[in-house]
Protein backbone atom coordinates (compact mmCIF):
# COMPACT_ATOMS: atom_id res chain seq x y z
CA UNK A 1 0.00 0.00 0.00
CA UNK A 2 1.51 3.30 -1.12
CA UNK A 3 0.74 6.27 1.10
CA UNK A 4 1.99 9.70 2.06
CA UNK A 5 0.99 12.29 4.64
CA UNK A 6 1.92 15.88 5.38
CA UNK A 7 0.78 18.49 7.88
CA UNK A 8 1.29 22.25 7.86
CA UNK A 9 0.48 24.97 10.38
CA UNK A 10 -1.03 27.23 7.69
CA UNK A 11 -0.64 31.00 7.53
CA UNK A 12 -2.83 32.23 10.39
CA UNK A 13 -2.46 29.78 13.29
CA UNK A 14 0.23 29.90 15.96
CA UNK A 15 0.25 26.13 16.51
CA UNK A 16 -0.76 22.97 14.66
CA UNK A 17 -3.63 21.10 16.33
CA UNK A 18 -3.91 18.47 13.57
CA UNK A 19 -2.38 15.05 14.14
CA UNK A 20 -1.83 12.29 11.59
CA UNK A 21 -0.19 8.87 11.88
CA UNK A 22 -0.26 5.33 10.48
CA UNK A 23 -0.25 2.16 12.59
CA UNK A 24 0.17 -1.55 11.79
CA UNK A 25 -1.52 -4.44 13.61
CA UNK A 26 -0.41 -8.04 14.16
CA UNK A 27 -1.50 -8.96 10.61
CA UNK A 28 0.44 -6.01 9.15
CA UNK A 29 -2.87 -4.32 8.29
CA UNK A 30 -2.51 -0.53 8.28
CA UNK A 31 -4.80 1.90 10.09
CA UNK A 32 -4.63 5.47 8.79
CA UNK A 33 -5.60 8.12 11.35
CA UNK A 34 -6.16 11.87 11.06
CA UNK A 35 -7.54 14.15 13.78
CA UNK A 36 -8.21 17.89 13.88
CA UNK A 37 -8.30 19.14 17.47
CA UNK A 38 -10.24 22.04 18.87
CA UNK A 39 -9.93 24.02 22.09
CA UNK A 40 -7.81 26.89 23.30
CA UNK A 41 -4.22 26.93 24.60
CA UNK A 42 -3.01 23.55 23.39
CA UNK A 43 -6.22 21.70 24.34
CA UNK A 44 -6.98 20.82 20.72
CA UNK A 45 -3.42 19.62 20.26
CA UNK A 46 -3.81 17.32 23.27
CA UNK A 47 -7.18 15.98 22.10
CA UNK A 48 -6.03 15.10 18.58
CA UNK A 49 -2.77 13.47 19.70
CA UNK A 50 -4.45 11.55 22.55
CA UNK A 51 -7.11 10.20 20.20
CA UNK A 52 -4.73 9.12 17.43
CA UNK A 53 -2.03 7.67 19.69
CA UNK A 54 -4.47 5.77 21.93
CA UNK A 55 -6.46 4.33 19.03
CA UNK A 56 -3.27 3.48 17.15
CA UNK A 57 -1.64 1.74 20.12
CA UNK A 58 -4.75 -0.37 20.66
CA UNK A 59 -4.82 -1.25 16.96
CA UNK A 60 -1.28 -2.64 17.13
CA UNK A 61 -2.46 -5.48 19.38
CA UNK A 62 -5.38 -6.56 17.15
CA UNK A 63 -5.95 -9.45 14.77
CA UNK A 64 -9.13 -9.61 12.68
CA UNK A 65 -10.81 -12.18 10.46
CA UNK A 66 -13.40 -9.93 8.77
CA UNK A 67 -13.98 -6.34 7.79
CA UNK A 68 -17.16 -6.36 9.85
CA UNK A 69 -15.11 -7.16 12.95
CA UNK A 70 -12.89 -4.14 12.21
CA UNK A 71 -15.93 -1.92 11.79
CA UNK A 72 -17.34 -3.04 15.14
CA UNK A 73 -13.96 -2.55 16.81
CA UNK A 74 -13.53 0.99 15.46
CA UNK A 75 -17.04 1.96 16.53
CA UNK A 76 -16.53 0.66 20.08
CA UNK A 77 -13.02 2.06 20.49
CA UNK A 78 -13.91 5.56 19.30
CA UNK A 79 -16.89 5.64 21.64
CA UNK A 80 -14.56 4.73 24.51
CA UNK A 81 -12.15 7.44 23.39
CA UNK A 82 -15.00 9.94 23.45
CA UNK A 83 -15.41 9.31 27.17
CA UNK A 84 -11.64 9.50 27.76
CA UNK A 85 -11.24 12.82 25.92
CA UNK A 86 -14.30 14.24 27.67
CA UNK A 87 -12.89 13.31 31.09
CA UNK A 88 -9.52 14.87 30.25
CA UNK A 89 -11.40 17.93 29.03
CA UNK A 90 -12.74 18.55 32.52
CA UNK A 91 -9.26 19.60 33.64
CA UNK A 92 -8.75 23.36 33.66
CA UNK A 93 -5.82 23.21 31.23
CA UNK A 94 -7.84 21.25 28.66
CA UNK A 95 -11.30 22.66 29.28
CA UNK A 96 -13.78 21.83 26.51
CA UNK A 97 -11.28 20.15 24.21
CA UNK A 98 -12.38 17.84 21.40
CA UNK A 99 -11.30 16.49 18.05
CA UNK A 100 -12.47 15.09 14.75
CA UNK A 101 -11.30 11.63 13.74
CA UNK A 102 -10.90 9.83 10.42
CA UNK A 103 -9.86 6.18 10.79
CA UNK A 104 -9.41 4.30 7.52
CA UNK A 105 -8.45 0.69 6.97
CA UNK A 106 -8.27 -1.41 3.81
CA UNK A 107 -8.77 -5.09 4.62
CA UNK A 108 -8.51 -7.29 1.56
CA UNK A 109 -10.91 -5.78 -0.96
CA UNK A 110 -12.87 -3.80 1.63
CA UNK A 111 -12.64 -0.24 2.88
CA UNK A 112 -13.65 0.35 6.49
CA UNK A 113 -13.84 3.99 7.53
CA UNK A 114 -14.86 5.54 10.86
CA UNK A 115 -15.74 9.24 10.73
CA UNK A 116 -16.58 11.90 13.32
CA UNK A 117 -16.54 15.66 12.73
CA UNK A 118 -15.80 17.81 9.69
CA UNK A 119 -12.52 16.34 8.52
CA UNK A 120 -13.17 14.58 5.22
CA UNK A 121 -12.40 11.44 3.25
CA UNK A 122 -12.54 11.43 -0.54
CA UNK A 123 -12.21 8.72 -3.16
CA UNK A 124 -10.65 9.35 -6.56
CA UNK A 125 -11.73 6.62 -8.98
CA UNK A 126 -11.51 6.82 -12.78
CA UNK A 127 -10.78 10.56 -12.60
CA UNK A 128 -13.96 11.18 -10.58
CA UNK A 129 -13.72 12.67 -7.08
CA UNK A 130 -16.29 11.47 -4.55
CA UNK A 131 -16.65 12.80 -1.01
CA UNK A 132 -17.45 9.67 1.00
CA UNK A 133 -18.07 11.37 4.36
CA UNK A 134 -20.69 13.90 5.44
CA UNK A 135 -19.50 16.84 7.54
CA UNK A 136 -20.89 16.78 11.06
CA UNK A 137 -21.42 20.52 11.07
CA UNK A 138 -24.24 22.98 11.59
CA UNK A 139 -23.90 24.33 8.07
CA UNK A 140 -24.01 20.89 6.46
CA UNK A 141 -27.13 20.03 8.45
CA UNK A 142 -28.76 23.19 7.11
CA UNK A 143 -27.73 22.16 3.58
CA UNK A 144 -29.13 18.66 4.00
CA UNK A 145 -32.42 20.15 5.22
CA UNK A 146 -32.55 22.33 2.11
CA UNK A 147 -32.40 25.57 4.09
CA UNK A 148 -29.21 26.73 2.35
CA UNK A 149 -27.54 25.79 -0.92
CA UNK A 150 -24.15 24.12 -1.30
CA UNK A 151 -22.76 27.45 -2.53
CA UNK A 152 -24.14 29.28 0.52
CA UNK A 153 -22.72 26.56 2.77
CA UNK A 154 -19.21 27.06 1.38
CA UNK A 155 -19.21 30.72 2.49
CA UNK A 156 -21.42 30.54 5.58
CA UNK A 157 -20.09 32.53 8.58
CA UNK A 158 -20.86 29.65 10.98
CA UNK A 159 -19.27 26.87 8.95
CA UNK A 160 -16.72 26.16 11.71
CA UNK A 161 -19.39 24.96 14.17
CA UNK A 162 -19.30 21.17 14.32
CA UNK A 163 -22.14 19.07 15.73
CA UNK A 164 -20.22 15.89 16.51
CA UNK A 165 -16.71 15.39 17.89
CA UNK A 166 -14.64 13.06 20.05
CA UNK A 167 -14.89 14.57 23.55
CA UNK A 168 -18.62 15.27 23.68
CA UNK A 169 -20.42 14.82 27.03
CA UNK A 170 -23.09 12.54 25.58
CA UNK A 171 -22.97 9.22 23.74
CA UNK A 172 -21.18 9.56 20.40
CA UNK A 173 -22.60 8.35 17.11
CA UNK A 174 -19.76 7.23 14.84
CA UNK A 175 -20.30 7.05 11.08
CA UNK A 176 -19.02 3.68 9.84
CA UNK A 177 -18.60 3.43 6.06
CA UNK A 178 -17.84 0.14 4.31
CA UNK A 179 -17.37 -0.30 0.58
CA UNK A 180 -15.46 -2.38 -1.94
CA UNK A 181 -12.17 -1.00 -3.21
CA UNK A 182 -10.81 -1.29 -6.72
CA UNK A 183 -7.29 -1.33 -8.13
CA UNK A 184 -5.74 2.15 -8.32
CA UNK A 185 -8.34 3.78 -6.07
CA UNK A 186 -6.83 6.86 -4.42
CA UNK A 187 -8.12 7.98 -1.03
CA UNK A 188 -7.62 11.48 0.33
CA UNK A 189 -8.15 12.16 4.02
CA UNK A 190 -7.84 15.80 5.06
CA UNK A 191 -8.60 18.32 7.76
CA UNK A 192 -10.94 21.21 6.97
CA UNK A 193 -7.88 23.42 6.57
CA UNK A 194 -7.64 21.85 3.13
CA UNK A 195 -11.30 21.37 2.21
CA UNK A 196 -12.23 24.93 3.24
CA UNK A 197 -9.45 26.40 1.12
CA UNK A 198 -9.76 24.30 -2.06
CA UNK A 199 -12.77 23.54 -4.22
CA UNK A 200 -13.43 19.97 -5.32
CA UNK A 201 -12.30 21.01 -8.78
CA UNK A 202 -8.95 22.22 -7.46
CA UNK A 203 -8.47 19.03 -5.44
CA UNK A 204 -9.33 16.87 -8.45
CA UNK A 205 -6.89 18.71 -10.70
CA UNK A 206 -4.03 18.08 -8.29
CA UNK A 207 -4.92 14.45 -7.62
CA UNK A 208 -5.17 13.33 -11.26
CA UNK A 209 -1.66 14.51 -12.06
CA UNK A 210 1.11 12.00 -12.78
CA UNK A 211 3.10 13.14 -9.74
CA UNK A 212 4.08 10.95 -6.79
CA UNK A 213 1.86 10.86 -3.71
CA UNK A 214 4.46 12.93 -1.85
CA UNK A 215 4.38 15.60 -4.55
CA UNK A 216 0.59 15.63 -4.63
CA UNK A 217 0.38 16.06 -0.86
CA UNK A 218 2.87 18.93 -0.98
CA UNK A 219 1.04 20.68 -3.81
CA UNK A 220 -2.34 20.32 -2.08
CA UNK A 221 -0.94 22.02 1.01
CA UNK A 222 0.83 24.71 -1.01
CA UNK A 223 -2.39 25.51 -2.86
CA UNK A 224 -4.36 25.73 0.41
CA UNK A 225 -1.79 28.21 1.71
CA UNK A 226 -1.89 30.18 -1.52
CA UNK A 227 -5.67 30.38 -1.16
CA UNK A 228 -5.37 31.86 2.33
CA UNK A 229 -4.09 29.14 4.67
CA UNK A 230 -6.61 30.12 7.35
CA UNK A 231 -6.22 26.93 9.37
CA UNK A 232 -3.88 23.99 9.93
CA UNK A 233 -3.71 21.83 6.80
CA UNK A 234 -3.24 18.08 6.89
CA UNK A 235 -3.34 15.65 3.97
CA UNK A 236 -3.12 11.85 3.90
CA UNK A 237 -3.09 10.04 0.54
CA UNK A 238 -3.52 6.27 0.16
CA UNK A 239 -3.16 4.44 -3.17
CA UNK A 240 -4.67 0.97 -3.62
CA UNK A 241 -2.28 -1.26 -5.57
CA UNK A 242 -3.18 -2.80 -8.90
CA UNK A 243 -4.49 -6.16 -7.75
CA UNK A 244 -7.25 -8.46 -8.94
CA UNK A 245 -9.97 -8.06 -6.29
CA UNK A 246 -12.51 -10.35 -8.01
Amino acid sequence: MDYSYLSNIGKKRTMNQDYVKVFKNLQNVLLFLLADGMGGHQAGDVASKLTVETLGERWQATNFETGEAIAEWLDAEIKQLNSLVFEEGQKDAFRGMGTTIEALCIFGCELILAHVGDSRSYLLRSDTLIQITEDHSLVNELRLLGEITAEEASHHPRKNIITRSVGMPNDLNVDIIQRTVQSNDLFLICSDGLSNMLSDEEILKLLVSSETLEEKAEHLINQANENGGLDNITVLLIKVPEVNYD
